[in-house]
Formats: C-alpha cells, sequence, structure tokens
C-alpha cells in the first residue's frame, strides 16, 4: 500500500551560496537512506530560503520482507584451536545472535563467516524520524552553527518540522522541535502559522499564502518580469546563471524591479560596477546598445503594495557603495601604479615576497621573449628586439602593482583588471596595458586566453613561476589535495601554448627555468606536468602513453601526434592492422633500438625480404606535411610486413642473418617512435 508522504523543514534564511554547492547531492542523500530502508520510491525535493521540502506522490507505508545478509572474517582467523576467536564473537554480536547460529559461506575464494537473517515486513512510520535525521545530519555546507541548549548543529537553526503520511500527522521530535501539520507563510503575509489537512492541502495552502514553492517556477517567474522590462525600456539584462540561481534560493515570492543611479557613476570602469552590483547586492546589469547603463535590476523577496519604496532604499544603497568604489579610483590615479611596495607583502613561505615572485617571473618572461623574439617581432612591427624586451621587462615588472590599489583591496576580484585600466589612463602603450589585465588568463575552463602572444608571455610567467617555485619548496600536490591549484596552472600553460602555436619543450624549457630555482627533484616536475596531459586530452590513455614515450616534449608536437594517432585508432579496421605492428613491437622488445640499426641488402634471402625493405625505404623518403599522414604511411606497410612474417625466418639460426631481419623490423618500429611507441597501446 502506498501513500502521499511530505516532509518539511522549516528554517531561519539558508546562506544561498553554501545550500547551492550542497545543492546536486541532496536529492541522492534522500535516495541512499529510502534505498537503505527498502522504501525506495520516487520523490521530489523543493526549497525556498525558509524550507526545504521532500514530496512522495506514492510512498510505501511498510518495508517488504527482506533478507540480510553478514559476511565476518575467514575462517583461519575466526577459529583457533577449534575456539572462536574475539572476531568470532564480536561478528555474532554484530549479528545479534548466538555464535552457534553463525554458518560459513565461501567469498573471493575464502571460506569467511556468514549469518542470513530474513527480517518480517514492518511499517514505514516509525522509520521517517530517524531517516529525517539522518538526512539533515548529512548534510554538508561547509559551516555549520548551534542553537539554543542543542549539542546538534546545522547551517541555520531548525524552526519547524511537518510530516503528513496521507491525512496522518506523523509526530517526532528533533533538534528540540516538535513536529505539527502547520507551515508558515510568506513574512510579509503573515508570522502566523497556518494548518493543513493532508500532504496535498499543503501546496494549495502554501501558495495561497505568498510562497512559491517550486524553485524552476520561481525562475520563470524572474525570466519573464525580465523580458517584459526589456520590451518596456528598451533595454537589456545580463543574466548571471550562478547569480540567478544564487536570487532563486533567496526569494519566496520574486519580483524584479528596476532602478538607477548617477550617470556620474558610469566613469567608473565597467566591471567595477557590475562587481559592486552582483557581489555586494545581487543585482543585475542593464546595458543598451551594447553599453552598461545607470540601471539595475533588483529581484525583490517582499510582497508590496508599494515596491517604489523599495527600488529607493536599494538605490540608496548601491549609491553609497559606488561613492565609494568613485573614491578609491581616484586616490588609485593620483598615486598611479607602483610596484615598490610589493617587497612589503608575503608571497609564501620560503618564496620570499611578492616582488621576489615578480622578479622571477621577470626572468622568465624574458627568457621566452627572447625565445619567440621573431614571432613577437613579426606581430608588433613598430617594436626592434630592444624595445620588445624592455617593454616586456616593464610589463611584469608592474603587472601586480594593482594589488597595492585602495580599488583592488576592496575587490580583490578585479586585480589585473584595474592595473590595465591605470595603465590606460597613464597613457601606457597598449600592449603593456593589455598585459597587465591578461595576466592570471585562464583562469578558469571557460576562460578566455590572452589574446597576443605578448600578454601570453606575460601569463605563462606567471603560471610557470607558481610551478616552479612550489616544487621547489615541496609543495607539491598529492591526491585530491591541490591548494596552489597548480593543475590547473599547468592545464593554462597548456592552453596558452596551443593557442599561440609556440614551441615550448616540457623537458628543456623548464629544466632551463628551474635553474633559477632552489634544487628539487626535476623528474617530479615533468612527471607531473606529463600526467596533465591524461586529463587534457580526451582520447584512449594508451595513445597518450605512447606518444610520451616517444620521447616528444614539445606540447604542440605532443598534441598534434595525440590527435593523429586517437583518429587512426578510431578506424574501425585499426584493430586487425594493429595486431601486425604489436608483432613488430614483440619482436624487437629486447633489442636496443636507440643505437645506429645497419641493414644490408647483401642479405637478403628471397623477394619478401626486399619488397619490405624498398617499400619501407620509399616511406622514408617522402616527406609528411602531417604526423597523420606519416602514419598512414607506415600503417600502409602492413601487407608487406605481413607477407615478410609469413615467408622469412626472423630468428634464423644464422646469426648476422638474424641480426640483419632484426635490424629491418626494428627500423620500421623506430620510425613509429619518431611519432608514438606504438608497443604502448592497448585496445
Amino acid at each position: 500500500m502506498v501513500k502521499p508522504l511530505l516532509i518539511e523543514i522549516g528554517v531561519e534564511e539558508l546562506p544561498a551560496i553554501p545550500f547551492l554547492k550542497e545543492l546536486p547531492t541532496i536529492e541522492k542523500q534522500w535516495l541512499d537512506i529510502l534505498e537503505n530502508n527498502a522504501l525506495a520510491c520516487a520523490f521530489e525535493f523543493y526549497y525556498t530560503p525558509r524550507r526545504l521540502v521532500l514530496w512522495h506522490e506514492a510512498f510505501p507505508t511498510e518495508q517488504g520482507a527482506r533478507e540480510e545478509e553478514f559476511f565476518g572474517a575467514p575462517l583461519s582467523v575466526a577459529l583457533k584451536d577449534g575456539a572462536p576467536t574475539p572476531a568470532a564473537l564480536g561478528f555474532a554480536k554484530k549479528c545479534g545472535v548466538a555464535f552457534s547460529e553463525i554458518a560459513t559461506a565461501m567469498k573471493d575464494g575464502k571460506e569467511v563467516l556468514y549469518y542470513k537473517r530474513t527480517i518480517a515486513a514492518q511499517s514505514s512510520k516509525p522509520l521517517l524520524k530517524e531517516m529525517i535525521e539522518q538526512f539533515i545530519k548529512g548534510l554538508n555546507f561547509g559551516k555549520s552553527m548551534r542553537w539554543g541548549f542543542l549539542e546538534e548543529s546545522f547551517i541555520r537553526p531548525i524552526r519547524w518540522f511537518g510530516c503528513m503520511l496521507g491525512d496522518e500527522h506523523v509526530s517526532f521530535s528533533l533538534f528540540g522541535v516538535e513536529s505539527t501539520p502547520f507551515s508558515y507563510p510568506h513574512r510579509t503575509i503573515s508570522y502566523e502559522p497556518f494548518a493543513y489537512m493532508f500532504a496535498g492541502d499543503y501546496f494549495e495552502r502554501l501558495a495561497q499564502r505568498g510562497v512559491v514553492l517550486y524553485p524552476c517556477r520561481r525562475e520563470e517567474i524572474i525570466l519573464n518580469a525580465f523580458k517584459a522590462i526589456e520590451a518596456k525600456e528598451g533595454v537589456s539584462i545580463e543574466i548571471d546563471t550562478d547569480l540567478l540561481a544564487e536570487v532563486v534560493a533567496i526569494t519566496e515570492y520574486p519580483t524584479a524591479l528596476i532602478g538607477s543611479f548617477e550617470e556620474r557613476f558610469l566613469r567608473l570602469p565597467p566591471e567595477v560596477i557590475i562587481t559592486s552590483m552582483k557581489e555586494n547586492q545581487r543585482y543585475f546589469p542593464v546595458f543598451k546598445e551594447g553599453k552598461l547603463t545607470n540601471r539595475f535590476i533588483v529581484v525583490s523577496n517582499a510582497i508590496s503594495d508599494d515596491y517604489d519604496l523599495i527600488v529607493r532604499g536599494n538605490e540608496k544603497v548601491l549609491r553609497a557603495r559606488l561613492s565609494d568604489a568613485l573614491f578609491f579610483l581616484d586616490n588609485d590615479l593620483k598615486k598611479g601604479l607602483c610596484y615598490e611596495g610589493l617587497k612589503d607583502i608575503t608571497y609564501l613561505d620560503g618564496l620570499g615576497s611578492l616582488m621576489d615572485k615578480t622578479e622571477r617571473e621577470k626572468t622568465i618572461a624574458l627568457y621566452l621573449s627572447k625565445q619567440y623574439e621573431e614571432q613577437l617581432l613579426a606581430q608588433h612591427s613598430r617594436l626592434n628586439a630592444q624595445s620588445l624586451h624592455a617593454l616586456m621587462e616593464k610589463s611584469v615588472l608592474y603587472a601586480k602593482s594593482d594589488l597595492l590599489s585602495e580599488m583592488v583591496y576592496e575587490f580583490t576580484e578585479l586585480q589585473g583588471l584595474m592595473g590595465y585600466y591605470y595603465a590606460k589612463e597613464a597613457g601606457e602603450d597598449e600592449l603593456f596595458a593589455l598585459a597587465l589585465k591578461e595576466q592570471y588568463l585562464p583562469n578558469s575552463e571557460e576562460s578566455a586566453l590572452p589574446s597576443t602572444l605578448f600578454s601570453a608571455i606575460v601569463a605563462l610567467a606567471y603560471k610557470l613561476d607558481s610551478l616552479i617555485a612550489l616544487f621547489s619548496i615541496n609543495k607539491i600536490p598529492t591526491g585530491n589535495k591541490d591548494p596552489y591549484a597548480l593543475r590547473r596552472a599547468v592545464n593554462g600553460i597548456v592552453k596558452i601554448v596551443l593557442e599561440q602555436g609556440i614551441a615550448f619543450d616540457i623537458s628543456k624549457d623548464l629544466k632551463a627555468l628551474s635553474q633559477g630555482y632552489k634544487a628539487f627533484d626535476f623528474a617530479l616536475l615533468e612527471s607531473f606536468f606529463l600526467e596533465r596531459m591524461y586529463q587534457f586530452f580526451d582520447v584512449n590513455p594508451s595513445i597518450i602513453a605512447a606518444v610520451i614515450s616517444s620521447g616528444e616534449r614539445d606540447i604542440v608536437r605532443l598534441s598534434l601526434k595525440i590527435k593523429a594517432l586517437a583518429h587512426i585508432v578510431q578506424d574501425d579496421g585499426f584493430k586487425e592492422m594493429f595486431s601486425t605492428f604489436k608483432r613488430v613491437a614483440n619482436i624487437i622488445k629486447n633489442m636496443k633500438t636507440d643505437e645506429a640499426l645497419s641493414v644490408n641488402k647483401a642479405l637478403f634471402e628471397n623477394a619478401y625480404e626486399h619488397a619490405l625493405f624498398d617499400a619501407f625505404d620509399a616511406v622514408n623518403a617522402q616527406s609528411y606535411e602531417t604526423f597523420e599522414a606519416h602514419l598512414d604511411a607506415l600503417f600502409a606497410l602492413k601487407p608487406h610486413i605481413d607477407a615478410f612474417f609469413d615467408n622469412v625466418m626472423v630468428n634464423a639460426e644464422n646469426l648476422e642473418l638474424r641480426a640483419n631481419r632484426q635490424n629491418l623490423i626494428a627500423s620500421i618500429y623506430t620510425a613509429f617512435k619518431s611519432i608514438a611507441d606504438i608497443k604502448e597501446i592497448t585496445l
């Protein structure tokens, strides 16, 4: 038999961001609890800032009869001289029976203690209290608090519980709160509870009292209101999906309102205004013809006959924040960019100050700018080599200078960006200003990349120093822990190098750059860098291993080889073709293929040897525009190799013949290995 089940957990207003981080796991947690209690059924989860609601249209009123199995220690551990050991007695106690009732069973090839019991069907109603408590305590919002005299904690104080199974109220007490068939309306409507008579009745009565329970419906209301405002005002509203989710989470009855601020604040960089709106007030910026306007959208949670008062209140708050920002801007512009103060800011213990980091980045940037000098001068013909390197040095020295500004002190997420605006205001070179703006890119998976090679070098210097410096003081990521985001730094380096198409050798260049740091095990750094290739390319991992085993360390060439090999491996006929080349790899597995391989045609005894040699020689004589074309040509040797294996005894008794034939096969393997080590490929 089934009945509707409604569970409502009433709380003080939930903080949106911690709640939204936990949201993806909430339904899974309740489903696990249902399954563990043999009560699995369909349900829906709804939320507002003041309530968490679990709704089951058809909840089992009793658990079905079921069997429960217990496996214990191996018999060799459970018995000693025929008598049960403490481990065996503990197992029996866990099962709730005497040891004489314990049987044995085979598990993983071993005879172990075993007990099976049948659990009779029982009502689900008495289980609900424990299930709800387990659910609440299983939620992890990062921080929790205690209230009153309770020992228990939660992200916010729990103020009421409701639990209705059909038309029957389920009574229990948790967190010092008695469950009741009451809920609470929107605060604007009333602070008094209202009763509901059965589970389905709850939804209608809640809606009548100003609460839009369904988050998808609240989002729909907000977006429809945005469209109406855009049509009426002739503007466009920038919809930040994270901000939208946050606003949905903090409202029970959303109303979108448009407000404004004085045009004088538009002198601020748009990012400052938008950041102040979003971070401090959860406002949505308004644009017209692609430009930020002096208007904003606030989503109110109030129910009112006069929303003008709410708009004016929000305008007053925003005016104060923008006034502060304008004050910071003017002060910063008076001071100008200066990096001297960086020496007073500690970067990390063992790595000195931010000024020390800047000096290290300068060394890296100058190394790279000289390495890519030709490409840089081609892109920026107005510069000569001397002015190019001088501008690069200046860019890195000033890159972190806006960390000393009042604006970045207030809005840390604007670091780099404010340096860009201050540099432009000071009439600095556009390359210099842009490098300051783009120095941290990419800073996320979806982030843009530096737009010029000049900016890319500044960004690479930042990431490369962070990577090498932290390895030099043994701050190496372990397991899932990566407190300094070094894996992200490597991903950023790879993305920049591939985007710019520049030569960067993971071994040679990293080793050269590491010379200026405290000595450390460079092999660990190279290995860490190469490990990221497996996460960066979405292909069969053995393909990446094959290319890495070839000895290739140039990032662009690595990428091209991986993509070329992956494309060929995906071909339907590759598996059959590959068996031939796996045999090639097996034949030479004990040979030293790094040494010179001499093949003497005079020792050939039949046409199959000549045919394979001539075909391979023709492949080597060609030049190839792509690695894929080269691989195609090598794989096209399959018929000649098959014929050779069918008609030639490679391991001939004559040692000279044997060596000659092995060298011919090894030469083909070595040609493959210039792109990828075929013995590493698994299908």
